[in-house]
Formats: C-alpha cells, structure tokens, sequence
C-alpha cells in the first residue's frame, strides 16, 4: 500500500497512549481544499491520514504525533482524545456540500477499500479495541455529523472494523433492524418526556460511550446525542427520536460496549 507524504505543520505531543481511531469526512468542495486547510499552520487542523476518492492516501502527521482533528470531543469520559488518536479524513463532501436533491455523496468502493487497507495496519501497529473505533460525530455530537449517516459502518465490521450487530440485521444493506432482539412495547421516548426510562436511555448511552448526563428528560442535548446513535447504527433513520426501533438498538449495542 503506497502513501504519499504530505507533512502538517499542525501537530504536537501526545500526552496519553494510542487507543482509538475516529473517522471524518473532510467536508469541503475538493479534497484539495481540504489538503491545503490541513497543512495551513493558521488553521490548527489536522488528521494523520486523509484518503482521496481514488484511493489515494496522504500522510500528514506521523502515528506517534498528536494531530488536531478531534477538537473539543468526549469519549467514555475522556477529553482529549487527539492525545489518545489516530485521525483519519476521507474526502467527502458530506452535509456541507450535498450532490442535488440534498443527496450525500457516495464513498466510492476504492476510497473505501483504501481505508479498510490502512484501517489494518493501524490495528496491527497499536491496541486499538473495537468499542473504540469511532466516528466524529460519536465523539462531538452536538458540533459534528462525519463521517455521516452514508459512511458504510456495515462493511467495515465485515472487515474486523468497528462494531455492528450484522446477526440482527436485514438485507445486505445493514441499515434496519430485525424483530430480534429485546421486544419492547409502547410509544418509545422523545422530546418533553420526563421519566425513568428516559433515564436509563441516557445511562446506556453514556455506557456505550457517549457525553450524556443522566437527568431524566428528554432535552435537546438528548436529542442530539440519540440523533449521533442513529447516525451510527439505524443510518436510515437520523430524527433524534428513541422510537422502539432505536431503543432496541441501544438495548443491543449497549452490551457490546461494557465487554
């Protein structure tokens, strides 16, 4: 697998051990546009990786560096995350710049095949648990939506990469849950609701890993963090709202999460 060098100014010292990796879209028109944000030293941003649609892969910042792609983020109670991170951007357009009819652009299989490749080594190079292969928007919820809800969690999980509960899943596409699983009855939770279960939503949420307090009501911060869930898991169904679907997914996941 060839990478090319492309050294990032925009780096410093780790203060903590490698143990996650977190994936973004870059988020902007070209993939040049992007290159030349990261490698501004009036940007502060950064990623160690960033793959092109072709395939391609750019180094910017060495493995044993601390890029500045995380930003303020929170992961099982723990900030900092660029300290304990491998970044890795993948051009993509994403929500900022949409292809018509509001549509997000595909990740092509090279791009993809890439990634898994780099994916790989990565994981051979350090200790990186599956319950800590995350995206952007798991991290920082309330700032960022990458790598997206067309980012293909399913395939990755094929290849060994992240976790995703492919025995209760229908069809090929990975994006809707089966009847298997805890069987729930009632109307599901959202916005106003003021309740145990609210609750215990909330506490296996943050068990799985995200920064949610819980307080009982369904608020907006709720919201956002049940929005970052779907964006993971039920990809064809981003509206923030734990209807039964989503409270079973959680249900599922939650689990996989305290191993």
């Amino acid at each position: 697998m060839k990478i090319e060098a492309h050294p990032s100014p925009n780096f410093n010292d780790r203060k903590a051990p490698v143990d996650m990796l977190v994936f973004h879209y870059t988020g902007m028109e070209t993939g040049q546009a992007a290159l030349d944000r990261m490698c501004d030293p009036e940007a502060e941003v950064s990623a160690h990786y960033m793959i092109w649609e072709d395939g391609r892969i750019v180094q910017l910042v060495g493995e044993d560096k601390r890029a500045w792609h995380a930003g303020v983020s929170s992961w099982k109670g723990e900030t900092d995350l660029n300290s304990r991170s491998i970044g890795i951007e993948i051009v993509n357009g994403g929500h900022d710049w949409p292809l018509p009819g509001d549509r997000l652009p595909p990740f092509p299989e090279v791009q993809i095949d890439a990634l898994i490749k780099l994916t790989h080594g990565i994981m051979d190079r350090w200790d990186i648990p599956q319950q800590r292969i995350v995206g952007h928007s798991d991290i920082a919820p309330a700032r960022k939506q990458d790598p997206g809800e067309h980012f293909p969690w399913a395939k990755l999980s094929r290849f060994g990469i992240g976790l995703w509960p492919s025995s209760l899943l229908d069809g090929a596409s990975g994006s809707k849950a089966s009847a298997k699983g805890p069987q729930l009855i009632g109307r599901g939770l959202g916005p106003g609701d003021d309740k145990k279960a609210v609750s215990r939503m909330q506490t296996m949420l943050a068990g799985i890993g995200y920064e949610i307090e819980a307080t009982g009501t369904y608020d907006k911060a709720t919201e956002t963090v049940v929005c970052a869930f779907q964006r993971r898991w039920l990809q064809d169904q981003v509206t923030g709202l734990a209807d039964l679907r989503t409270l079973r997914m959680i249900g599922l996941m939650h689990p996989q999460y305290l191993r």
